[in-house]
């Protein structure tokens, strides 16, 4: 995996790389993370990873110490089911209200977020299909009208991107997400608030599960 950083701005730079090797799997649950060794990977100064790690403890990515120094949050099943949990909530009612509210401009920017999407789980890059989900998500939370809500699940993004990265890596999963988002487009391209809510939490119980046995299998393996 390659961290080098360009020069364009190293600090967002430093915390998007460090952010999307924890999310990946590259850097794993528990591992203390050295800020000279990150200073050789990323090729910045100590000033720089420092405050990297504070801005990813914030999003707790990671768990800063006493006398131990900074590592890669463990992130419980109750912790994970909790989130699944909220995100039903939350990304049911804000699919619901967005049926009401969606526009052919939405609708477009949705579908060529899908798309990507699609064509990501071809290429089995998955990266890609974080951030397509990301940005199909973001369409939704701009057009359901509720800042705090919106807020709510930006704050847990990272968190459900470290998750996503978990599930998607499993065979079959990710085609299974292509079918699931393309029921929430068409729910909101007929404007059925109702058929929105339902197959967007049916989306997360989905993932929930799959999710459930991926953390099964890793406790078996320790």
């Amino acid at each position: 995996m390659d961290l080098k950083i360009s020069p364009r701005s190293v600090q967002q730079e430093t915390v998007r790389l460090v952010r999307e090797a924890i999310t990946s799997g590259y850097f794993k649950p528990g591992e203390r993370l050295v800020e000279a060794k990150l200073c050789s990977l990323l090729g910045v100064s100590r000033t720089s990873v420092r405050e990297a790690l504070r801005v990813l403890a914030t999003e707790k990515l990671i768990t800063i110490v006493p006398n131990k120094g900074p590592s890669v949050a463990e992130l419980s099943w109750e912790e994970a089911e909790s989130i699944y949990h909220l995100r039903a909530l939350l990304e049911g009612e804000a699919a619901a209200l967005a049926a009401g509210r969606v526009k052919p401009d939405d609708l477009r920017r949705m579908r060529g977020a899908l798309d990507t999407f699609a064509a990501a789980v071809d290429r089995q890059d998955w990266k890609t299909r974080i951030s397509a989900t990301a940005d199909f998500y973001e369409v939704i939370i701009q057009c359901c009208g509720n800042a705090v809500m919106g807020e709510v699940l930006h704050g847990l993004l990272t968190r459900i991107n470290f998750l996503r990265a978990r599930t998607m890596a499993s065979p079959g999963r990710a085609k299974h997400s292509v079918r699931e988002l393309e029921a929430i487009y068409d729910a909101l391209e007929k404007g059925d608030a109702r058929v929105a809510r339902a197959v967007a939490v049916a989306h997360v119980k989905a993932a929930e599960a799959e999710a459930r046995d991926v953390y099964r299998e890793m406790n078996h393996a320790a």
